[in-house]
This record gives C-alpha cells, structure tokens and sequence, in this order.
C-alpha cells in the first residue's frame, strides 16, 4: 500500500481565480501562512459572540410583560437557527464575494461553496472559513435586535418571514456596501468598524417602520403608565440585568475581534469598549435620578448598551481618552430620544429605534469626529487612514454623515416595502387577533404555558382559574395578575 504524501507548507497565495480554496489539501499546509493566535482569537472571540443572541433574547423577555416572554427567547433561537442556515446557503456570499461590483456581491461562495483557506477580503491574516465564522454571529444577534419590534402583538409567522427577508435585502446590502472592498461606501471613506451601519442604525430604523406597520397595542385595562402611548411595566428587571451582563460580555469579542486578528489595536480597541459602556450607563443613571429623583436597572442596563452601541463604529479609530465620552453622548441622546418617543406617536416598547437606531447614527457622527490616524495603526498595517476632524480631516464627518443617512433611509424604506407585502399575502397578516394580544402571544403559541403548570400572565403568576378569554377573573380596577392594583400614576 503507497504511503500517503505529506503536506508541504504553503508559501505563497494562488490567484483566486486559479484556486478560490488557497490550495490542495492534500499536498499542500494551508495552516503555514497564518499566526495560531490569530486564528485562536477570532475562534474564540465567534463563540463568544454568539451569545449575544439567546442575551438579547433574555434582555427582550424581561422588557416584556410576562405573557409574551417565551415567545422573545423563542425569537432568539430562531434568528441562531434559521439566519445561520441562511447565511451558509447565500448570505455569506452575498456581502463577501471577492468577485462582486459596487453594490451587491454574487452567489460565487454559496454555501459556503469554496470558502476555505484563501485569505478573507477583512484581513489577509485570517482564512476566508473563520471570518465566514466570525460574521454568522453578527447577522443573527442584529436580526435578534430588530425582532424585538413584534413587541407583545406581532404574529410569529410573518414575524418571522419578515426577519428572513430583511436580512437579504436590507443586513447583506449595507454590509456588502461598507465591508466589501468593492462596496461604495467603503470606497468612499466611511469608518465603521464594527457595523453600526449594516447592525444597529438599519434594525433601529427598521424597528420603527415594523411598528409603525403595527400599530399600537391594545389596553383595555388601562394598564398604561404612560398617558399618550402604551407603556407597561417589564415584569423582570433581574432577567434585563443578566440579558445586559452577557451582552456586554459578548461585545469584547464583538469589536476587538473585527480586527480580525491579534494586536495592540485589538486590546486597545476592547478597552475602548469598556469605557463606552461605562460612561453610557452612568450618564443615564444620572440622567434618570435627575428627572425623577430615583435608579432604574432598566435605565442602567439602556445607558450600557447605549454606550456599547456608540463606540461601535468607532472602537478601532478614536483614542482611549475619548471613549468614555462617545459612551456617555450617546447614552444622553437616546435617554432623551426615549423619553420623548411620545411625540412621533408610534409604540415602540422596548427602545430600539433610540438605542440602536439614534445611537448607531450619532456613534457614526462621533466616529467621524474623533477619529485619529494613529489609531488604526496600531495594529502594525493600517497606516494609510487620515483620522477624522481630530486629524483635521474635515471631510470624513461628511462621509459619515452620508453613511449614516443611507444606512437609515435604505432599512427604513425597504422595511416598509418588505412589511407591506407580507401583510397582503393571505394568511400572514403581520397584527395578532385581538384575544391573541390581550391573553398573550405565549398563549397561543407554546404549549409550555398550559396544562396543569403556573400559567405565566400579565404582570405575574396566575393558576390555570382563567376565564376562555385568558383573563383572570377581578375587579375592572385590578391587573392581570389576579387582583394586584393597577399602578395609576402616568409617565410624561
């Protein structure tokens, strides 16, 4: 029997024309041309990642009032599942193609066809299959983001072919237009160095066409502590609190890891991160005692994320002494962007458009600001950018400022467009029924709340003694938890 022959060290890249795969595995170390821990931090730092979308999931199930939790945790899984099988089908190639033109890549790498040791388009210094890794992660925790919007009256069907749909015509584009080196915004400038445009200005934005395409939720009740939109209670803080905890946690990876690899930009870009959150989650604390004379772990937990969603963008090119304030300005503007949510009159429960959408878009304006050229090239390669107004290179806050419109105006529109044919397609009407709404979207879609088990409803627990309604039987001036008073006092 002939001896198998052993590999050789690659030495040099094949034209990828010649060979998309980087060589022959047989004959050939496709391991030879890249740093271990290069490839060890990305691994790493994808796992990571990935549970920024079961984090969202416990973040968004603790916003909610307690009769549609289950259906966000399900929404969470869903979005791992069903957006990762997309994403290998067509979703990787249709951003990261190296054969594409200005605005939308090919089917060349469809699943995952030929993706495998070539260096990927983000940095030569990792393999097209790990970075294919590391942004399965990012589309799934954004489509995570956006499912939010269904808030408490959405049907989970539509729902859910409406979060498949937009991420292949709204998430691919905008990160095919801003990652891609033939994308056109990436050609004209733009600095967004962990997807504040393709993550959280496009599922912000489009948080706000989905409910807006709603409408708002019914109270019959009055249980509304807000009096010109419907505003309920979260039914649990400590779920919001560890939902946070984990995201933050995932976000070290998140930004650090888009380097995509190993350097003193990569630890700088971390503690960037760091400080951002620390300074968004005080400056709303301090926002919210000064209103109302007490905390908040829900405002606490908004402020962190908040700070986290600015300095996305501009982790890898701002200097350390910076982040803290990136952090804290966008806190403050989507503090009050929520606060005053009330104007535009859309019921937006839980926040996404000011915390990702108006924080995504001042995180870019600020990017574009505070950039410095020195940043960048800490990682030993990029040496070639100009930095920001703190560079005195005026013309990128233009640049910015035109990746961030785009950005908006392209989720926005083709959200609307997307929504509005769902909704007249027969049988996937994007509203819940009436009695689905008011008894809970658990209720109609899981059995885990049935049977003989504590039903979970409204603000707290309730025995199966309901009525077929799914209402527990009380005085009109009680809540659904069974005779708990209503809460009367209202919000401005």
């Amino acid at each position: 029997m002939a001896e198998a022959p052993v590999p050789t060290p690659i030495t040099e890249w094949p034209d990828y024309n010649v060979n998309p795969k980087g060589g022959d595995v047989w004959t050939q170390d496709l391991n030879s041309l890249y740093d271990k821990g290069d490839l060890c931090w990305l691994l790493v730092s994808s796992c990571l990642c990935w549970q920024i979308t079961p984090a969202i999931g416990f973040l968004y199930a603790g916003m909610h009032r307690r009769k549609a939790a289950l259906t966000m945790i399900f929404q969470s899984l869903f979005c791992a599942c069903a957006c990762g099988i997309q994403f290998w089908i067509y979703g990787y190639s249709l951003y990261q193609s190296h054969t594409t033109g200005p605005f939308l890549g090919d089917l060349s790498l469809a699943g995952l066809h030929n993706v495998l040791g070539y260096p990927s388009l983000a940095n030569s210094d990792i393999p097209d299959i790990l970075y294919a890794c590391f942004g399965f992660t990012f589309v799934t925790a954004t489509a995570m983001i956006l499912a939010g919007a269904m808030l408490e009256r959405g049907r989970l069907f539509p729902s859910m072919l409406f979060i498949l749909c937009w991420t292949t015509f709204v998430y691919y584009v905008l990160a095919y237009f801003e990652w891609n080196p033939s994308g056109w915004l990436y050609n004209l400038g733009v600095l967004d160095f962990a997807g504040s445009g393709p993550v959280h200005i496009a599922s912000g934005f489009s948080a706000l066409a989905w409910s807006l395409m709603l409408g708002r939720r019914k109270d019959p009740h009055g249980e509304s502590v807000h009096h010109k939109i419907p505003h309920f209670r979260p039914h649990n803080p400590f779920l919001v609190g560890l939902g946070t905890i984990l995201i933050w946690f995932g976000w070290y990876a998140f930004n650090g890891a888009s380097s995509a690899n190993i350097s003193l930009r990569s630890i700088y870009i971390v503690v960037n991160t760091n400080l951002a959150a620390c300074g968004g989650g005080m400056a709303w604390v301090l926002l919210e005692y000064s209103f109302n004379r007490k905390f908040s772990i829900i405002g606490f937990c908004s402020g962190i994320i908040s700070g986290l969603v600015g300095i996305t963008p501009a982790c890898g090119f701002i200097p350390v002494y910076t982040a803290t304030l990136v952090g804290a300005l966008t806190s403050c503007c989507a503090f009050f962007a929520v606060k005053y949510k009330h104007v535009i009159g859309v019921d937006e429960g839980l926040d996404i458009f000011a915390i990702h959408g108006v924080g995504g878009f001042v995180g870019d304006i600020m990017t574009g600001f505070f950039a410095a050229s020195w940043v960048p090239a800490l990682d030993g390669a990029s040496t070639t950018y100009e930095g920001g107004w703190y560079s005195h290179n005026w013309k990128q806050m233009g640049y910015q400022l035109a990746a961030a419109c785009t950005c908006a105006l392209w989720s926005f529109v083709i959200s609307l467009i997307l929504l509005f044919i769902i909704d007249h397609i027969p049988g996937m009407h994007l509203r819940a029924s009436e009695e689905d709404e008011i008894r809970g979207l658990d209720f109609k879609y899981f059995h885990d709340v049935e049977g003989d088990q504590m039903v979970l409803h409204g603000y707290g627990a309730a025995t199966p003694g309901m009525t077929t309604s799914g209402m527990v039987g009380g005085s009109p001036g009680t809540s659904e938890a069974g005779g708990l008073p209503v809460v009367s006092a209202k919000q401005d």
